[in-house]
Formats: structure tokens, sequence, C-alpha cells
């Protein structure tokens, strides 16, 4: 029975997580591989199918949207790990921590005192024309004056082995329950593993998210409740587990009720006064009296609750802003302005449609190019110049013209890789790195992350809607 063989393994052209150019295998993997090397392909095989078994019956599944068929799919897992060292990791902690630090100022300037606009560090045209910029939100801080309570940034890295910010979610950011279900699964397929390596553990993040969400009441007790859109909502899974680990209610917004701005849940003995709502829906959905007059997914009165002061929502609404890809090319300046310190993650070169030199770049250069729509998400609203066609190119030049500040360009960088069980070997396939943060009393990084890989050969799109599954992410002591 042949044993697992990484000699005929490719590493050309880019940078692979386990392996250096040299095929020697990198410090972080080495226990690993020799673990890995007395396995069989039928024993791997196997372990891989428990895996696939396991998801299932943990109800680990989610829809898209755009599929017709309506049909639950498991967020593939991979058991190769993605393995991180420790100083590395705490590198990307120190960066982490730093830019949420100044994307916090940023929120509570551009609703406030608006001095980024004053002294030109961006263009105020730009924030007021995002449409997650919410007006109503003008003079209005947040409980502790803290917006972004939960992010999960998007990280690369590229061929010379650095780490970028792809890009910040700030409004709901997903995927958190499968980064601790997946340790989960990994602990049972290499349990003596984690002890030898000496894996950091994250089985602690729902009771810090719990304290963190605790921490914007001043009620001794406060009542915190997950708000969800319902359980034709893709992550409603997510939803769901996050609530039942932290003890909370989990509501829609039907539950909901306000009376003279305060929130009550129904519940069977009456009325409960709700403090701290963890909101999984959107801006536009969470009250059909200020916004989306049409949803019936949100509560009437909530958002007058909330800007009185009576409840807090987490993340607070209007973060969104950040999220808009136009602002992501500034976050180097805007991180200078608050702070007064240079970027330690940097992010990657975009070029703003909206600006008429990067413009015409773009349209000269599309084919090299990675194009996005700046308030799209999910791998949606994208070219990927190089592998394009003629035709795409085209479709895309017409949208810039016809908006261009709705849409910003990046070169294409070619993602690291990790050795990902395909159906007869084990290939190398390319991977990014959503690390979770909670902002709370401080910034705690969870010393783990949902690693998302892209399935497809050659493929660079690793969101799950796009097909991509994911991996277990190891931050190691040493």
């Amino acid at each position: 029975m042949s044993k697992i063989d990484f000699t005929s393994y490719d590493t050309k052209g880019f940078y692979d997580e386990m392996f250096d150019e040299n095929n020697i295998v990198r410090p972080n993997y080495k226990m690993f591989l020799e673990r890995l090397e007395k396995l069989s392909h039928k024993k791997l095989s196997s372990l891989q199918h428990a895996t696939d078994r396991s998801q299932l019956s943990l109800g680990m599944t989610f829809n898209v949207y755009a599929d017709n068929q309506g049909v639950e799919r498991i967020l593939h897992l991979d058991i190769i790990p993605r393995i991180i060292g420790d100083s590395e990791w705490t590198s990307l902690e120190k960066g982490l921590q730093q830019r949420i630090k100044a994307l916090n100022l940023f929120i509570q300037d551009i609703y406030n005192d608006q001095k980024v606009f004053k002294d030109k560090i961006i263009p105020k045209d730009m924030i007021l024309s995002s449409v997650s910029y919410l007006k109503q939100l003008e003079g209005f801080k947040p409980p502790k004056d803290i917006w972004c309570h939960i992010t999960g940034s998007d990280l690369i890295k590229g061929g010379d082995g650095q780490y970028y910010v792809l890009e910040d979610n700030l409004r709901c950011p997903s995927g958190v329950s499968y980064m601790l279900e997946n340790r989960e699964i990994l602990k049972r397929t290499f349990p003596e593993l984690f002890d030898q390596l000496g894996v950091k553990p994250v089985y602690d993040y729902t009771h810090t998210l719990r304290d963190t969400l605790e921490y914007l009441s001043d009620e001794e007790k406060p009542i915190v409740v997950v708000l969800t859109p319902g359980v034709y909502n893709a992550a409603y899974f997510e939803h769901s587990y996050l609530a039942q680990q932290m003890g909370a209610e989990l509501v829609e917004g039907k539950d909901l009720i306000v009376k003279n701005d305060i929130v009550y849940m129904i519940t069977t003995k009456g009325l409960q006064r709700v403090d701290v709502i963890y909101r999984r829906l959107d801006d536009e959905y969470i009250d059909p009296l200020v916004f989306n007059k049409q949803s019936l997914l949100g509560t009437p009165g909530l958002f007058n609750a909330y800007i009185k002061g009576n409840v807090a929502l987490v993340n607070a609404p209007g973060t969104g802003v950040v999220d808009d890809k136009a602002v992501y090319a500034y976050i180097p300046r805007i991180i200078k302005y608050y702070l007064g310190e240079d970027m330690i993650l940097p992010n990657v070169k975009t070029y703003i449609c909206d600006e008429e030199q990067d413009r015409k770049y773009v349209i000269d250069n599309i084919h090299n190019l990675v194009v996005k729509q700046t308030d799209a998400s999910g791998g949606y609203g994208m070219l990927i110049g190089p592998k394009s066609t003629k035709k795409e190119q085209q479709e895309f030049i017409t949208k810039i013209k016809q908006n261009p500040r709705n849409y910003i360009a990046q070169p294409m960088i070619n993602l690291s890789r990790v050795p990902t069980i395909t159906d007869d070997t084990i290939e190398g396939r390319h991977v990014d790195l959503r690390p979770y943060a909670l902002f709370g009393d401080d910034i705690k990084i969870i010393p783990g992350a949902l690693t998302r890989v892209a399935l497809t050969k050659g493929s660079i799109v690793v969101n799950s809607s796009q097909g991509g599954g994911s991996k277990d992410t190891w931050v190691l002591n040493r």
C-alpha cells in the first residue's frame, strides 16, 4: 500500500506554505509532514471522508443565493492544515490591532467631527456617496465609542512571502463557526499533534465574544441576543451555533418589539428587555421605519432605540462604509493620520477608477488586472483580467465608464498555496486567511483563523459561494 510521497509535489512559480522553493519542508510543517508520510493514500482518503461525514452530521452547511437548486452544501474542510509560527502570527496580530484601532477612529470621525475631510486625507464625496454611509448617524457615538466590535479581515500572502490585507469586513463578518468546528474535527483527526506541536487553542472564542458584547452594557447581567434573518439565510448554521455556544437567545425580527424606545424580546413568560443585539443582517434590513420599508426581517423602532442609547447593536450600523473597496485604498493614509504610524500590514496596490489617471490605466491594462465592484462581496462583481475573455473585459470597461465610482482595480497576485487533497493525489491550492478580532475593553486577535482554499486547480477565488473550501489554521506556541 503506497505511502504519501511529496517528491513530485510542484512548488514552482508560487509561495508554498509547506515547502520552500527547493522543496525542503519549512520548520513549522516538519513534524506534521513526518506524520503525514506515515499514512497510506487509502488511510488519508478515509480520514478525509470521515471529516466530510462529520461536517454533515454537525449541520455545517450553507446555501448559495445564486444556486437555483437551493441545495445546502458543506464548506469542504481539507484535512491538511495551514500552520503558522508564533513570530509570524505576532506580526499579524500587531498589524491587525493597528488597523482596527485606526478604522474605529475613522468611523467615529466621519460621523462626528469630520476632521479627516477638513484635512483632505480622503475625499468627502467618496464617503458621502458610499451606499453604506448612513446620514442618520451623523452626530452619534455608540456605546464605549466602539463601532467595529467584530472584524474578519481577509489577508493573502504573495509570491514574496509577504502578507497583504485584501479587504476589511466590518459589517457582519462570517465564517468564525467554521473556524471553531474545523478545529474540533481536526483534533479528532490528528489528536497527538496538537500537544506535540503546541497549537494555540481557539475554543474560548465564544466566551470572549460574550464578554465583548456584555462590555457594551452597564447592566450587571445584560441580556444578549443574536438577531438572524432566519433559517433561509446562507449563514444560519453560524447564527444558531454562536447563539448556542454563548448561551444567548437566537431571535428573528418578529421576536422583538419596541415600546417607548426600549427593545423587548417576546417570550412565553412575557416581555424581557434586551440590552445587546449581535445582529447578523445588513443595515438596510434592521428597521423598516428607517431603511428598507419592505423589510420583514427587522424590527420597527429598533434604530431609534439604538440612537437613544437604549440598546447596543453589534457591529454598529454604518461600519460598512469601511468595507467599500474605494475607501480601502486610503487606509494607509488613515492609519498615519489617526495614529501617526506607518502601516504594519500593507495593502495591495489599488487603482481608483473614479480618478481619471487611474481609470485610464485600468482601461488600458484591464487584461492584467483584477477589477472589483466597490460594494460587492463574496466573489461577485469581479473580473480576473488574465483569466477573462475579450468580451468580458469590454463589458467591464463599459461598466467602469458608466459608473467609475463603483470600481477599483488591483494587480493580480499569486496567492500562496498549501498542499490539498485532490481526487487521487495531493496538489498545491491557493489560499487566503481570515483572522477574527474582537474589540471590547481591548482588541483581541483570536490565535487561529479561517483559511479559505480555492479547490479548483489554478483558481484564486476562495469564496465558499464560488466553490471554495476551508482548512484549519494552526498557530504554534513557538
